[in-house]
């Protein structure tokens, strides 16, 4: 690679694909709340308007995602907001992980959060390393 590292690529597909998962499921909270509810979020009594504003949140973290691909002095606080979000969604999976319904979802969701979390701590780290690397230049 020329002017970009191996690593930094690597964060720049990291941040593609985050940002994709993000637009994803806050696209199927807000326009198909009820089915999502069935297949990943039965921890209780269904409720559209909650669902579609937790959508919000993905929504918004997904576009912060996509902004960060090409403003790289925006990658680490919007990996920290977004590895803060993931690490407490991961911890509410965790209290309630036998309140869903199949009961195979909690844990599945659980690990499925732990595994993002761990994705965007690397990412954060990469990006603060790169933050690191400009200022020294």
């Amino acid at each position: 690679m020329t002017t970009e590292t191996r690593e930094t690529s690597g964060l720049r597909s990291a941040l593609i694909t985050l940002a994709a998962v993000q637009a994803v499921i806050g696209l199927l909270q807000a326009f198909a709340p009820g089915w999502f509810y069935e297949q990943a979020a039965n921890f209780g009594p269904r409720a559209d308007h909650m669902m579609r504003d937790v959508a919000t949140y993905y929504l918004a973290s997904a576009l912060a995602l996509v902004v960060a691909v090409g403003r790289p002095s925006w990658r680490t606080p919007v990996l920290f907001l977004v590895l803060v979000q993931y690490v407490l969604h991961a911890l509410n999976h965790v209290l309630d992980i036998g309140d869903a319904d199949p009961s195979w979802v909690g844990p599945v969701d659980a690990i499925s959060l732990a595994i993002g979390a761990g994705l965007l701590l690397w990412c954060l780290r990469t990006s603060q390393r790169d933050d690191a690397a400009r200022v020294a230049a």
